[in-house]
């Protein structure tokens, strides 16, 4: 059942973490799979500490808490909604934990907790924030954001909050959506980022001037106030930007609209693809490429396909490079670290996943002082990375990486060094083969990994041991 073991205790994971940059696609053992360590030892059955069940298979002497499943009830008494993903922790008082997590529903349903303070009354997704201990006993709970849709994952932001992002284009001048879902009942249009403070619900006001696409994630870095943003684009290709507010957010403490919306290019490759199969190291000179309409309004209601391109486009047509489906990303020293889930090329044995991107996931390292992109990783198979998603950096700068792929779902570490090592495995979820984790994230304190299964329903997870 687990087909690696751990590389490292927490002392040499700590050398790895200081020992330079990505070293690229990981040495292979004589069997074609990735060198073992000696480790925690083997992932074992632990029982939750909640009810006494089993959802996750750890090394010895980690323990969890499940918390907040789907169903339950928030502090307020509203119902807790379902596909909770991405996620970030924040400081709280006395030693807790300010959790902002999204849920990731589609389509016309209606807004859950108050529909009033709904950005779109039909739309179905949003946030919630939460106080936790590290063990992840819940203090208090509540809907933060409600009216938004598709809202995958985001990214945390220094002044204490959490940029939240729409994961379609959906709205009532768009055609039905990808899944047959009626637009024509929305309210708003959708594709957008959405600001949640910390200390409070955040404003139902998009900031439309960082695009209106199919978003997944956002990563800040406080030198240039620059926000990284990927695209995920399921069938087609995706792209790499950033966003340019008209002030530093660290001074306005919020990112504020009106800025410019850039899509990446490699410098001197016009249009160069980069969803296929790279060489180890592969490093590249990039150069940005401005998208003059970052908000498209839509007439005569185009399909699903032909908006949700629109954007993309717009770089494309400039020479801006090919990703496959962009999703995960998180700044770390100067840094941000990306995650394609279908980079890379097809493995002997592997059946290539559909959608744009043949490959089982690659890792890209955008140096903001430098403009230099680097290959991190790239899977050499889906037995040891099957379709990375959400991603996190430990302090050491281990990252973090959430499988969504087929069959068992793992959370792999990816060291320095291009070490990668399993750290969780999901059980199966009763009823939903399709079960996967989400939103990684780290305590402020670096002792906690909080961490979501987003399945049919959802649930969120506080992991403790010898990190």
């Amino acid at each position: 059942m687990d087909r690696r073991r751990f590389l490292a205790g927490a002392a040499t994971i700590t050398a790895a973490g200081i020992a330079g940059p990505f070293a690229g696609v990981a040495a292979a053992g004589a069997n074609g799979g990735v060198r073992p360590g000696p480790g925690y030892g083997p992932l074992q059955a632990v029982a939750d500490e909640r009810d006494g069940q089993v959802r996750l298979f750890l090394p010895k002497g980690f323990r969890y808490r499940s918390f907040n499943a789907a169903g339950e009830k928030f502090s307020d008494g509203s119902v807790v909604p379902g596909k909770h993903d991405g996620m970030a922790a924040f400081r709280g008082p006395r030693g807790t934990v300010i959790l902002v997590r999204n849920h990731e529903i589609n389509g016309p349903v209606g807004a859950f907790g108050d529909v009033a303070k709904a950005y779109d009354p039909a739309a179905g997704g949003g946030t919630a924030t939460l106080q936790v201990t590290r063990y992840g006993e819940v203090l208090r709970s509540a809907p933060s954001l409600n009216g938004t849709m598709m809202n995958c994952s985001g990214g945390p932001m220094p002044w204490g909050a959490w940029v939240t992002c729409e994961e379609t284009v959906n709205g009532p001048d768009v055609g039905n959506d990808f899944s047959g879902g009626d637009n024509s009942k929305l309210t708003q249009k959708h594709g957008y980022l959405f600001e949640v403070p910390i200390d409070g619900t955040g404003t139902p006001t998009p900031i439309r001037s960082a695009g209106r696409f199919a978003h997944e994630s956002a990563a800040f870095d406080p030198s240039s106030g620059a926000i990284y943003l990927t695209e995920d684009n399921f069938g087609f290709a995706s792209g790499f930007y950033r966003y340019l507010p008209p002030r530093n957010p660290l001074g306005t403490g919020r990112i504020l609209d009106g800025g410019k919306l850039q899509m990446l290019a490699i410098r001197d490759e016009p249009g160069k693809d980069l969803s296929v199969g790279q060489p180890s190291g592969a490093k590249f000179q990039t150069a940005w490429v401005d998208i003059d309409d970052p908000d498209p309004a839509f007439t005569g209601k185009p399909s699903n396909d032909e908006a949700i391109q629109a954007v993309g486009k717009q770089g494309r047509a400039k020479g801006a490079a090919l990703f496959s489906r962009l999703e995960g990303a998180i700044f770390h020293h100067g840094t941000v670290y990306f995650v394609s889930t279908q980079g890379g090329a097809t493995a002997s044995g592997d059946t290539a996943p559909s959608g744009f991107g043949k490959g089982r996931g690659q890792v890209w390292a955008y140096e903001t002082w430098s403009g230099r992109l680097k290959l991190a990783y790239e899977s050499p198979g889906s037995t040891v990375l099957d379709l990375p998603d959400n991603v996190t950096a430990s302090r050491q700068g281990t990252l973090i990486l959430c499988e969504d792929g087929d069959g068992d779902n793992f959370l792999r570490g990816l060291t320095r060094r291009g070490e990668i090592f399993d750290l969780a495995r999901l059980a199966p979820v009763p009823g939903d083969t399709g079960a996967e984790f989400a939103g990684s994230t780290f305590s402020p304190n670096g002792q906690t990994l909080f961490v979501n299964i987003q399945s049919r329903a959802g649930l969120s997870f506080a992991i403790w041991g010898a990190f």
